[in-house]
């Protein structure tokens, strides 16, 4: 059964927390990040990204860009502008977008849950991407960005978040740039973190999102360091690592649509003349040629958007194969136009929804022939997918709103005493 912990927080100062709380470091490049720092100083992607403490040029796996972090990181607590709260609490973490609100759970999730299968993935994950936020972890000796999970929702959760929203006044509540807002709450009464824990142990399994390669990171820590601890005892705070958990009825998954950089070799007719035998194809006669079903499929083609329907006789039970973004591949992107790895083909780009089909039109002028804009994955065959063990094509799902780097920080380091009894 899932175990699924309070923590004692490191969290910011509350007047400057919004100043602090910063995008995942991998929506940007080493670039972007040196802008966003210098325009935001207290930013917590100085410390994510620490490159940026550096001149240009710098080699980014050095073993002074970690040391920085680490000092940065550890110097920000001894000032105060970061706090941490005495005893393990659960923290409601609420983010709003466009009218949207989606309540999450922070809390830290068991590594033995990851490896024996309680905590499930449905990506790959590529060693090189995992060695930075290994290194990163471990030499920071903390956990700087949490995991994005979901499970199947609990009316015992539900209840004590509604208790809490109505209690208190919220630690956090601000707006950020891009407008999303987030709010947190603190969990620090001891009836209602165990109704919390128990409803999180009567789970059999609870699922990756979002943050496949940070959560493998922080396992692989974790997995370290009870190497190198020859007094283990399982209570260490590195079996944990940091999470915010979502019920499954407030998640969202955006479109993860594909460019297409030529039609191999085919002149724009001939190349819709086989897409007509592949699939129902029309002309959109609407203003928004956003996908309104499963099994629908845009396609943006000399400056017309087309609706191509999925065919019956194509349509599969499987739980991966039956993906629009497999059918796709399999019907068209491959056969006709001969990618036959999408993660590895340099002629197939992947934008994600938010970016919005004004995007598609304007890559499709710059240096792409065709764009495909997909119907969202639903969290449902998402969990399908990960209850049966499979993974789903790459580029398969897109999360808004993205998770603050900054507001919650798991120290690594110290032994749980609420394990005693256990």
């Amino acid at each position: 059964m899932a175990e699924i912990r309070p923590f004692t927080g490191i969290r910011p100062d509350k007047a400057k927390a919004q100043d602090i709380a910063a995008l995942p470091y991998d929506v940007y490049n080493s670039a972007e990040a040196r802008e966003v720092v210098k325009d935001h100083p207290l930013s917590f992607l100085r410390i994510d990204r620490a490159e940026t403490q550096f001149p240009e040029g710098v080699d980014i796996y050095s073993d002074q860009v970690y040391q920085k972090a680490h000092d940065l990181l550890w110097g920000m607590v001894e000032s105060g502008e970061f706090i941490q709260d005495e005893s393990p609490c659960y923290y409601i973490y609420a983010l709003t977008m466009n009218g949207r609100t989606q309540t999450g759970i922070a809390a830290v999730a068991s590594i033995d849950d990851y490896e024996n299968g309680i905590i499930k993935k449905h990506e790959n994950t590529r060693a090189e991407k995992e060695r930075d936020r290994i290194r990163h972890v471990d030499t920071c000796d903390a956990q700087t960005g949490p995991i994005f999970l979901a499970y199947r929702a609990s009316a015992d959760i539900n209840e004590v978040i509604a208790q809490v929203q109505k209690a208190q006044d919220p630690e956090y509540d601000f707006v950020a740039e891009d407008g999303v807002r987030h709010a947190v709450w603190v969990i620090s009464a001891k009836e209602q973190i165990e109704q919390i824990r128990q409803a999180f142990s009567a789970m059999d399994s609870i699922y990756i999102a979002d943050g496949h390669h940070r959560a493998a990171s922080a396992v692989k820590v974790g997995l370290k360091r009870r190497a190198e601890n020859p007094s283990h005892t399982g209570k260490e705070e590195y079996n944990y690592f940091l999470s915010v958990l979502f019920p499954d009825e407030q998640l969202a998954i955006m479109d993860y649509n594909r460019v297409v950089r030529d039609l191999h070799g085919m002149e724009a007719d001939a190349f819709l003349n086989k897409v007509s035998e592949i699939f129902d194809v029309a002309e959109m006669d609407r203003e928004d040629p956003h996908p309104q079903q499963k099994g629908e499929i845009a396609m943006y083609l000399n400056e017309v958007w087309y609706r191509l329907m999925i065919r019956d006789k194509d349509r599969n039970p499987d739980p991966v194969e039956g993906l629009d973004v497999s059918l796709l591949q399999n019907l068209l992107l491959d056969p006709v136009l001969g990618i036959k790895d999408p993660k590895t083909d340099d002629r197939i780009d992947f934008v994600g929804g938010i970016r919005g089909m004004e995007e598609l039109e304007k890559r499709c002028h710059e240096d792409g022939k065709v764009a495909f804009a997909m119907y969202p994955t639903s969290i449902g065959e998402l969990f399908a997918v990960a209850d049966a063990n499979r993974l789903m094509p790459p580029k398969s799902t897109w999360f808004e709103p993205k998770l603050r780097s900054g507001i919650f920080i798991h120290s690594l380091s110290g032994e749980r005493d609420d394990l005693q009894d256990e």
